[in-house]
């Protein structure tokens, strides 16, 4: 006699596919990648307006910008829109109807209105469009990330007789492209798993002969070291030297 299988209602997975701060079904689900909890993009991203600390558990995401540290859930998300009929229409036919509420007419107004809908802030003048007259519908506007890039070279820079200086190599790609907004620590993250480098080992991430702070991000060294120093070349150069850590 075969066994009949155990039905599940969508309320036995609420807890799993609810946001804690609206309580509303994951939209956009982004996870907090030092505790792993997961919120709604737009929820969590008006949280950290107030506040670097995790509304779930309390942790300090970062010190100066935890939106660093979301990382979007596209798995969880499909998901639950399996989950939940109607779901995935619902949202679309919302979003759908806030584009149409809210046209841009302006020059660079429609970077700004995108950005608010994805709970991020608004950019000035240099992200904008450019000038000239655009169309009204819109079909000019194609963005595949919601943040200004940014192209970097990484060179590594050897001193002479420094110690292990053997165990660091060049990259095989100098050349890479990322938002604006990462940040020395991530690089240097980066930079040791490509390197494959020992725990022992630290790493100095240096512009202008000068070293770069771990929060430093990309755009501010591109501002106040790179452009301000007369350096007109793109993309911006980057060297990195490995030292031991004694700490």
């Amino acid at each position: 006699m075969a066994a009949t299988g155990r039905k599940h209602l969508v309320k036995d997975f609420n807890h799993f596919i609810t946001c804690y701060l609206c309580r509303g079904y994951l939209i956009k689900p982004t996870t907090v990648t030092e505790c792993l909890h997961t919120f709604c993009k737009s929820c969590i991203v008006q949280h950290f307006e107030e506040s670097n600390d995790c509304p779930k558990c309390g942790i300090q995401v970062h010190e100066t910008n935890p939106l660093e540290m979301l990382r979007l859930d596209n798995t969880l998300e499909e998901i639950i829109f399996k989950l939940v009929p109607g779901l995935r229409e619902k949202e679309e036919q919302q979003e759908l109807e806030f584009w149409k509420k809210n046209q841009p007419r302006e020059n660079g107004q429609a970077e700004n209105v995108r950005r608010q809908r994805l709970g991020l802030p608004d950019v000035g003048g240099d992200y904008g469009g450019g000038g000239g007259d655009e169309d009204d519908d819109g079909g000019n506007e194609d963005f595949h990330r919601s943040d200004p890039q940014i192209a970097i070279c990484l060179d590594c820079l050897r001193n002479t007789g420094q110690s292990g200086e053997s165990t660091v190599t060049d990259l095989m790609k100098r050349f890479i492209r990322c938002s604006s907004r990462v940040t020395v620590g991530t690089i240097k993250k980066f930079l040791s798993l490509k390197l494959k480098l020992p725990s022992s080992y630290e790493l100095d991430v240096l512009c202008n002969g000068e070293i770069m702070g771990r929060d430093h991000t990309l755009e501010f060294i591109y501002m106040t070291r790179w452009r301000l120093h007369g350096e007109n070349t793109y993309p911006m150069v980057l060297e990195y030297r490995p030292r031991i850590d004694f700490g």
